[in-house]
């Protein structure tokens, strides 16, 4: 019985580690590039960290909220857009993925796909798919980060691709959390 517990801890404890590392690669190059996150991402319609209105999600329109870019740094070459919800119970559900984003972009208008490339989510098709969770409030973080480069990946990459891709040439990350819970 013993036995059995230890090797259950062991499991937990690899899965956790791999995790937790394919999580954090990106605060890693963050770290590596260096400098003060100045950048901003916020949105009318709602603040960080609070409830997204329904007209955004699966229960409403399913549009794309208002974003507002601030500061994004002068050296920046483009900007990628990635939205997931880390509480989903399959893991992390991808709601939206952009990169090559022109990097004066101040407004990403509601209902509108940034210009860019757009990627696959986890919905399998490309553009934003909103908030639909199946139980309790889930956070969708929308997480902007401005690169040194244009990518050169194939349109419907995926969020991994996308991730792979931006090591080494990230500049500068902010996020902006939402939630959501369905009634």
């Amino acid at each position: 019985m013993k036995l059995l517990l230890v090797i259950f801890l062991i499991i937990i404890f690899i899965v956790g580690c791999s995790i937790e590392k394919e999580e954090n690669f990106i605060e890693e190059e963050i770290k590596i590039t260096g400098g003060v996150v100045k950048m901003k991402l916020t949105s009318p319609a709602f603040k960080h960290n609070g409830a997204m209105p329904s007209e955004y999600t699966c229960d409403g329109e399913d549009i794309s909220p208002e974003l507002n870019i601030e500061n994004a740094p002068e050296n920046a070459k483009s900007l990628a857009l990635i939205m997931d919800d880390p509480d989903a119970p399959a893991g992390t559900w991808v709601h939206w993925v952009v990169w090559n984003i022109p990097p004066g972009t101040k407004v990403i208008s509601k209902g509108t796909e940034p210009k860019g490339v757009q990627g696959t989510t986890s919905f399998g098709r490309k553009g934003y798919g909103g908030p639909c969770p199946p139980s309790g409030t889930h956070r969708y973080f929308f997480k902007l980060y401005a690169l040194d480069t244009t990518l050169g990946l194939k349109e419907g990459s995926s969020k991994q691709d996308l991730e792979k891709a931006m090591q080494g040439h990230i500049i500068e990350k902010t996020e902006l959390m939402g939630t959501y819970k369905r009634k």
